[in-house]
């Protein structure tokens, strides 16, 4: 057999302590993100925790094609929906190509969770009879403004259209409809026979139908005690409301939340033929929305707005209302004719393309089947996790067991390398739950119970190769170098096999089995980690030591015990008879 290669083996020989400071920096610098992060356990998922978990798949027969733009719009509308029932630490995210994973934590009614997920919501444009600023912190924030595309018609008081951003602010606080009570403008537009047009709201007078001024009455108290900075009051606003009602809703202007009343239904988002997000080069209105209307819809918003812009502000607001939150309320100085309109404010890039997002697609752009519901209570998780856990223990006790029989004092090795390998799985899960979402649940308990099996295999084959030198006749610090280069290759293609799968089937798979998939994978990687950077350098280490390197009958490494051939020893091949040598024959 060849001898090793001086250099590299060498190096490592003589270097060992570099590779395990190297793997110790690396655990404390990650087990200190982990607290400076404040979560210092895995976020686990709806199968331990409790909660309920839907499964859906996008189907294209609206018209639309299932796409990456498509599905992030459906998981943004999904992601407002579920939000809006006033849980927390709610998850909506795509899942391949067609599927979107919504998991709902315990304490939400699953069957309404079911019903806000997945089906199509519908799009108004209502007027604004009412709004004011929600809670004691809400500022006042500039509000967006509708004009005409193009914005050169003139407005009532002489100002370009496209100027009227500036000219106008939501109210404060503490101030009333321009003027007029509150209170006249729920009366006057609160009648069962209002209608679609705004142009009631600009009349004060009350209706002297006893039931319309009930009705007022408890518009009016409903509107005086909403809080929309609390989620389940904005997610109660407008439930079972219908387009001709008069409703109170709530919407988020900037970081501040406003409330609002809101007449009968003038315009239906089904009436909305296109909607983009457009950079306006030519003025100083930064980021637009160009709305353009169909026929039908073109000649409803000429109305309204033509009735809108006589109003005084607030009343001369439309708020956009998807799933019975206002989205936007911009003001009206003119009436919009065309069927062409720009929605232009403080816009980011990202806020124009949600907007237009939202006023594309008020329903879903694509519609779902629901492929699984399943619904954990949170007893029934805890005993799964119970159970979960009690399994990877006993799974770890045999291998432990197996290991101290078979190997003896080699099994130290094996053992600290399992403690490295769990410390550096457990701290990596635990950053990954804040960092993108992952959620431990049982299938990826699994994954890490097959994991223990995977990572102690390395350490069997590396083990086998170095007992192997042993048994041709070698000591114990060249067996350690020579049986690394072969164990080292078998180890790498045993765990690229074992990667390779877990990606295929992290890849082709959907919801829970990606979790199985993932955590193979992921501690797969760290298998290899743990051989180069920890197990070989402490075997080097231990190598040198005597207990080890003489062949204790307790170390795992006795010659005797190993069969080993008598030691090796170097000789040169002589090709001839030596020097002064003499040749006796027998006579």
């Amino acid at each position: 057999m060849a001898a090793p290669k001086k250099g590299r083996s060498a190096s490592a020989q003589s270097k060992p302590g570099r590779s395990l400071v190297l793997i110790l920096i690396a655990i404390v610098a990650l087990t200190g993100g982990m607290f400076a992060s404040g979560h210092t356990t895995p976020r686990l998922g709806i199968d331990l925790a409790g909660g309920t978990s839907i499964t859906l798949k996008a189907k294209a027969d609206q018209g639309s094609a299932i796409n990456k733009a498509n599905m992030d719009t459906a998981v943004d509308i999904m992601n407002r929906r579920v939000n809006g029932l006033g849980v927390s630490e709610t998850e909506v995210q795509t899942q391949g190509t067609d599927h979107i994973i919504v998991n709902i934590p315990k304490g939400t009614n699953s069957k309404e969770a079911q019903d806000q997920v997945g089906t199509t919501a519908k799009l108004y444009f209502r007027p604004v009879l009412a709004s004011e600023p929600s809670g004691a912190a809400a500022t006042p924030n500039p509000s967006p403004s509708a004009s005409s595309k193009g914005g050169t018609s003139p407005s009532p008081s002489g100002s370009a259209a496209g100027d009227q951003k500036a000219s106008a602010t939501t109210p404060s606080a503490t101030s009333t409809t321009q003027g007029r009570p509150v209170s006249g403008a729920l009366k006057a537009d609160a009648t069962p026979s209002s209608s679609a047009s705004p142009k009631a709201s600009s009349t004060p007078a009350a209706s002297p139908n006893p039931s319309a001024s009930a009705a007022a009455g408890k518009l009016q108290a409903q509107y005086a005690a909403l809080d929309c900075v609390k989620p389940a009051q904005r997610a109660k606003a407008s439930q079972n409301s219908k387009p001709g009602d008069t409703i109170v809703a709530c919407g988020q202007v900037g970081k501040a939340w406003y409330k609002y009343v809101l007449g009968p239904a003038a315009v239906d988002g089904t009436e909305v033929k296109k909607a983009q997000a457009v950079f306006d080069t030519q003025g100083a209105s930064g980021w637009q929305v160009q709305m353009n209307f169909t026929s039908t819809g073109a000649k409803k918003f000429a109305d309204v707005t033509g009735q809108l812009a006589k109003n005084p502000d607030p009343q001369n607001q439309f708020g956009i209302v998807l799933d019975g939150e206002v989205v936007s309320s911009p003001f009206v100085r003119t009436a919009i004719t065309g069927g062409q309109a720009e929605i232009s404010g403080s816009f980011t890039q990202q806020e124009a393309q949600s907007l237009a997002n939202m006023l594309s697609y008020g329903a879903l752009p694509l519609s779902f089947q629901k492929e699984t519901v399943t619904t954990v209570t949170a007893a029934l998780g805890g005993e799964q996790l119970h159970a979960g856990l009690l399994a990877g223990a006993i799974g770890l006790a045999l291998v432990v067991l197996y290991l101290v029989i078979y190997y003896r004092g080699l099994s130290l090795v094996a053992m600290a390398s399992l403690l490295v390998s769990a410390i550096l799985t457990y701290v990596i899960m635990t950053l990954l739950g804040p960092g993108i979402h992952f959620a431990l649940n049982l299938p990826a308990v699994c994954g890490a119970i097959v994991a223990i099996g995977i990572t102690a295999d390395s350490f069997i084959v590396y083990f086998e190769r170095i007992r192997d030198e042993i048994r041709e006749g070698r000591s114990l610090r060249p067996a350690v170098e020579r049986g690394w280069p072969r164990a080292r290759r078998t180890i790498l293609v045993s765990d690229f096999v074992s990667f390779l799968a877990a990606a295929v089937l992290f890849i082709v798979t959907v919801g829970k089995v990606q979790g199985f998939a993932f955590t193979l994978g992921l501690t797969t990687v760290l298998d290899v980690v743990v051989v180069f950077f920890f197990t070989k350098p402490l075997m080097t280490l231990l190598a040198r030591r005597k207990f080890f390197a003489d062949g204790h009958k307790w170390s795992g490494l006795d010659p005797k015990s190993l069969g080993a051939k008598p030691p090796l020893r170097r000789t040169r091949r002589q090709s001839g008879p030596a020097a002064g040598s003499v040749d006796f024959q027998e006579a």
